[in-house]
This record gives structure tokens, C-alpha cells and sequence, in this order.
């Protein structure tokens, strides 16, 4: 007897309509997405499109949030990539509602509304509180290198523009010379029609970079006396604090007055660059790589419980010093109260930092001292002694059984999320230039690192 085989033809035609609910299995992300846009309050969307019916009909903005929402949870995040899977994918197709909006139109919504879909971040956040998956019992701090749109070879330093700019303005000033010799020349050379004197391409190429060299030079020139202004406010503090200590004791204070700089006479560093692509990007370095990238630094405090990202932001400072104290009042902003202990690498750590006010009520773990991998720390038992300076106290804090164990917590913690969102999603630059639309876009993947988060819970609680 032969085998028997179901019956298979392409071009058999249905006889029924096809229900979009049948092209999924229960539980698949895209389902989930389904709901939980209906749940998202889109209303800025909304708001944004005219009243009067004018032009031709939208695509509802709730089957284009629904497939970006979707496209970013997987790692698709081109315009042409999701338009060619609302034709190839199912989920994708189930999502659209088998319409197939172009790329222009994809990545025309995705620029128009990206901050409103950043805005979604705190909504998500939201929805997993009300899961269980946040407790703001240990919150970590991390940050992570993401490339910028835009190649660190477009950069260059404020020494090189300078000299850049004086080749450039002799050339030109030659060109302009040749080009004048052959004034009497040019009606046979243009032929008739042409006015004969448009600039020559390699005339309009060297202006076109001169002028932008001096845009960028006015930049870092600025920049250098708006920081030399607040160094100034900050130096004047100082001596102002010195000054009433004075008079309070009846002593002079110890040392000299710290020296008070003038914006007016502030000149970049030599070395200082900025990006022709993207002013705003910065050459960083990476910590995995350890090599050099035009990139940003994408800011994240992770919740311990589930690894639901609470807070996140973009700083264009290498370092992450300046980062704690912002960071954790996000947190409070996001849920409305601090966490109860937060710990973060050395690269957090100052006095000023961990002695702040606005973070006395969390029990903070960040160490002092980078430790070596593998690093055998000796364990102490009992508070810090009394009369210990600040460093010395939260060395003697991370030593003890209870700091040991939350601090060893914080790589299990927050590190994973970088992980996933760069290897598994492959998110290793931005789309967007700029730090207002670079922040927006780092919002929209931490909003769908946590609905993912979310959609797993659920399927976790199905299953159970």
C-alpha cells in the first residue's frame, strides 16, 4: 500500500475568507503586541493628523505603531526591511492587516511620531509594575556604547581645523584667480545659455567643506565658553564659601583661592573634535572592543527582579561620574519613589555622588576601586568604624557578607540587558542623528526590551 499524503495545491482557490486569527498560534509575540497596543494610550498620535479630511487617507496609526513596536522586539528595524515583511512574514502580515505600507511612508511615521513613541517607555513601565515584574528592591546602573549614524572618520580636531581652514582658503583664493583669467574664455568653453560664471565643481567642493569647518570650529568655540562660564560660577562659589568660612572662624582658609577663568578668553582644547555627520556624537571608547567608535552612551537602570529596564537615558559624556544621581531621580520620576538599594561599577563612584541629598534614603553599593576579574576581596564583618572618610567607609561596606552579595547581584542584574538588546536584537547604532532623536530612539528599544519582558511573564503565568 502506498503512502497517502494530505492534499497540496497552490492554486487551489479558498472558498471561505481567511481570518487573520488563524495565521498565528496562541502565544505568539505579535498576539500579544496586538493587545497591548490597545491598552497604550496613542492619543499624541492621534492629535497629530488633520481634522478636516483633507488629502488621502492615513494608515491607522495603530497598525504602524504595532509594527515598528514589533520590528524593534526582533531586531528589524529598517523602513524597507519591515515593508518587505508585511509581503514575506506572517506575523508582520497579521500585524498590518495584510497592508503593506511602502518605506517612506514607514519611516515618515517612525520620524514624525518618535517622540511619542518614546513616550510609550513610561506606559510599558506601567503595565510591568502592575505584573510583579518591579519592586525597586535593587536597582542597578549601568552604560553601554552605542554607535552613532555617522563614521568617526567625519571628525576632526580643533587643531586640525585650523589648519584645514588655511589650506582651504588659499586654495580657493587660487581657484578664484584662475577662474578670473579665464573670464573671456568661458562663453566658447559653457557653450551658449550658460551664464559662465557658475563655480567650478572643485570651487563649490572646497567651499562647501570650508564653510562647515568653520561651523564646526564656532562650536567647540562655544562650547569652550559656555563650560569656561560655568567653571567660573562654580570658582566664584568656592571663593564665596571661603570667604563666609572666614568670617565665620575668624581664620583665613587654608590654601589658595581656586584660580576664576574667563569665557571671553576661552579656546578649545587642540585636541577637541566634533563630527561633520553628527555634531552631537562624541569618539568613545568601547569597553568590549576596546576600540575607539563615534558613539553615544546609552544609560540604563535595571530593576532586579525581572530585569525591567526603570530608567534610561543618552549622555554624550564617556564616562559614567555624572550619571548616578541623574539616573536613580529617573527612576523616582518613572515610578514615584526611590529604590531601595541601587549599585553601579566604579566608573559611578565619587564622594559627591554617594553623599548626595536627594539620594539619602537608598542604601547605594558602588565601589570606590575598580576590581579585577577573579579579585579575592577580603570579607569584614560590623559597620565602618567611626571617623572614616567616605571612600574608605563604602570599601568597608562592600566587603561585608550583605554588600558582597548586592553588589554581586548587579552583573547578573544589568549587564544581560545590554546583551540582549545588542547580540540577540542586534542593536549596535542608532538610525537617528542628534542626541534629542538618538534619546528617543534609545526610549523606543528599552520599550520593547521591556514589553518583551512582559510578553514572557505572561507566557511564564500561561504555562504554569
Amino acid at each position: 500500500m502506498s503512502k497517502q499524503f494530505r492534499f497540496y495545491d497552490l492554486n487551489q482557490p479558498l472558498l471561505l475568507p481567511p481570518s487573520f486569527n488563524d495565521w498565528l498560534p496562541e502565544g505568539h509575540l505579535a498576539r500579544f503586541l496586538n493587545e497591548v497596543v490597545d491598552e497604550l494610550d496613542l492619543s499624541a498620535i492621534y492629535q497629530s493628523y488633520e481634522k478636516d479630511g483633507r488629502g488621502q487617507a492615513a494608515y491607522h496609526p495603530g497598525m504602524m505603531v504595532r509594527l515598528l513596536l514589533y520590528g524593534y522586539c526582533i531586531g528589524v528595524v529598517s523602513s524597507r526591511a519591515i515593508e518587505r515583511a508585511t509581503y514575506e512574514e506572517v506575523a508582520f502580515r497579521y500585524l498590518s492587516g495584510d497592508q503593506h505600507p511602502d518605506h517612506d511612508t514607514i519611516a515618515e511615521f517612525r520620524q514624525r511620531h518618535l517622540q511619542s513613541l518614546a513616550g510609550l517607555f513610561k506606559q510599558a513601565l506601567q503595565l510591568c509594575q502592575r505584573a510583579g515584574l518591579v519592586k525597586l528592591g535593587h536597582v542597578a546602573l549601568d552604560g553601554t556604547k552605542v554607535k552613532a549614524n555617522a563614521s568617526k572618520h567625519k571628525a576632526m580636531s580643533y587643531e586640525r581645523m585650523g589648519e584645514t581652514e588655511q589650506r582651504l582658503e588659499a586654495e580657493v583664493t587660487k581657484l578664484l584667480e584662475a577662474a578670473e583669467q579665464r573670464d573671456e574664455q568661458e562663453d566658447a568653453q559653457y557653450g551658449k545659455g550658460r551664464r559662465g560664471d557658475e563655480l567650478p565643481v572643485e570651487l563649490a567642493r572646497r567651499e562647501s567643506r570650508l564653510r562647515k569647518i568653520r561651523e564646526a570650529k564656532a562650536a567647540l568655540e562655544a562650547e569652550a565658553k559656555e563650560r569656561a562660564a560655568a567653571e567660573k560660577a562654580a570658582a566664584e562659589a568656592k571663593i564665596a564659601a571661603r570667604r563666609q568660612q572666614e568670617a565665620d572662624t575668624g581664620q583665613k582658609a587654608k590654601g589658595r583661592d581656586p584660580q576664576v577663568p574667563d569665557p571671553a578668553e576661552a579656546q578649545p582644547d587642540a585636541k577637541a573634535q566634533r563630527n561633520f555627520t553628527d555634531p552631537d556624537s562624541r569618539i568613545m571608547r568601547d569597553g568590549a572592543s576596546k576600540s575607539f567608535e563615534q558613539a553615544y552612551n546609552a544609560q540604563a537602570a535595571v530593576d532586579s527582579q525581572a530585569q525591567v529596564i526603570v530608567a534610561a537615558e543618552v549622555t554624550q559624556q564617556a564616562n559614567d561620574k555624572q550619571q548616578l544621581v541623574p539616573m536613580l531621580e529617573k527612576v523616582a520620576e518613572n515610578m514615584g519613589q526611590m529604590p531601595e538599594k541601587a549599585s553601579a561599577d566604579a566608573g559611578y563612584f565619587s564622594e559627591a555622588n554617594v553623599t548626595d541629598e536627594k539620594l539619602k534614603a537608598v542604601d547605594l553599593h558602588v565601589p570606590p576601586d575598580r576590581q579585577k576579574h577573579g579579585e579575592q576581596v577580603p570579607e569584614v564583618s560590623g559597620p565602618p568604624a567611626a571617623g572614616k572618610t567616605v571612600i574608605e567607609q563604602m570599601r568597608e561596606k562592600l566587603k561585608t557578607a550583605a554588600g558582597r552579595e548586592v553588589y554581586k547581584r548587579r552583573k547578573a542584574v544589568v549587564e544581560p540587558v545590554f546583551g540582549q538588546i545588542k547580540e540577540v536584537r542586534g542593536f549596535r547604532r542608532f538610525s537617528f542623528r542628534g542626541k534629542v532623536k538618538v534619546r528617543a530612539e534609545w526610549l523606543l528599544i528599552c520599550l520593547t526590551h521591556n514589553l518583551l519582558k512582559l510578553f514572557r511573564a505572561n507566557v511564564c503565568l500561561k504555562t504554569a
